[in-house]
């Protein structure tokens, strides 16, 4: 019984740790590492100099397309522009309609502050995104 009690401990505590939410881990995006610098002094990524402004950023061939926006001066928020509960397809891309992220689709609705919908199973799936200069940032996994 004494040897029995530890192992029972420790098997509680990793099942306990087995950490993060599975609204992130999601089955229907793939998780491709990449990695890209965004120049904001081009034209067409200029929207991310001012906050709450969101814009789509073209697959640069990472096979990913990203829905980004300024919060504040050195808060950016990016995420995968693919509809997060929905297997990829022609019409899985959303679209932004003022401050969400809306599903061609199913209509879905996602903030783009948090990554939220409503009524969803999974999340937008979440990038980093770093201030590496005036201008530059990078946005990756």
């Amino acid at each position: 019984m004494k040897r029995i009690l530890p192992l029972f401990t420790v098997m509680i505590l990793l099942a306990a740790c087995s950490g993060g939410s599975s609204r992130y881990r999601n089955p229907f995006l793939p998780d491709y590492s990449f990695s890209m610098n965004i120049n904001t002094n081009l034209p067409t990524l200029s929207g991310l100099n001012s906050p709450i402004n969101p814009i789509i950023i073209p697959d640069n061939g990472s096979g990913i397309t990203i829905i980004a926006m300024k919060i504040s001066d050195n808060d950016y928020r990016a995420w995968d522009a693919h509809c997060p509960n929905q297997v990829p397809s022609a019409c899985s891309l959303m679209d932004i309609d003022g401050v969400n992220a809306v599903c061609s689709c199913e209509n879905y609705e996602y903030s783009i502050f948090s990554g939220d919908g409503s009524q969803v199973e999974y999340t937008m799936k979440p990038y980093k995104v770093s201030v590496i200069g005036n201008n530059l940032l990078r946005i990756s996994n």
